[in-house]
């Protein structure tokens, strides 16, 4: 699976980790910065740019999932869900991260990487990447109806 991943100067250690990580698994990863540590780096551009990348991905039929790293992995999981046709979700342990592939089919995961050891972000990582969407009619209705407002701005009941 090609694996996106973006992060700011508080995860960038973890991102290094990472990179290196699920490429030894196979995974195809592509870094979308930064390469090196600045604290005043503006984490929005890295994400922005990896999230495009995972929608690109999936629409031209390429397995492709994101990782975006920050301190806490709100600001990283607001800037990736600006993209059309991403689901961002803030996991913070292995059952938030099971959970958003399995119901929400989030495409990005987002962790903080001051908020884990890098074992346990790894972990949170891995459960996510390898968790299928479960396609139940439910879930499908619901991503349906967020995704016809990303679409149009109609709210349906």
């Amino acid at each position: 699976m090609r694996v996106h991943i973006a992060t700011d100067h508080a995860g960038l250690e973890l991102s290094h980790h990472l990179i290196e990580h699920l490429g030894g698994q196979g995974h195809e990863v592509i870094d979308h910065g930064p390469k090196e540590y600045d604290a005043e780096d503006d984490y929005p551009s890295f994400c922005i740019n990896a999230a495009l990348a995972v929608a690109a991905d999936q629409a031209s039929g390429t397995e492709a999932l994101g990782i975006v790293l920050g301190g806490s992995g709100n600001g990283e999981q607001i800037a990736a869900n600006k993209v059309k046709g991403i689901r961002a979700a803030l996991a913070w342990n292995l059952g938030t991260a099971k959970l958003a592939r399995e119901h929400n089919d989030a495409n990005v995961v987002a962790v903080g990487g001051r908020q884990h050891s890098v074992e346990e972000a790894t972990a949170i990582i891995e459960a996510f990447l390898a968790e299928p969407f479960s396609r139940a009619e439910r879930h499908v209705r619901r991503i349906g109806k967020i995704a016809h407002y990303e679409e149009t701005g109609e709210v349906l009941a």
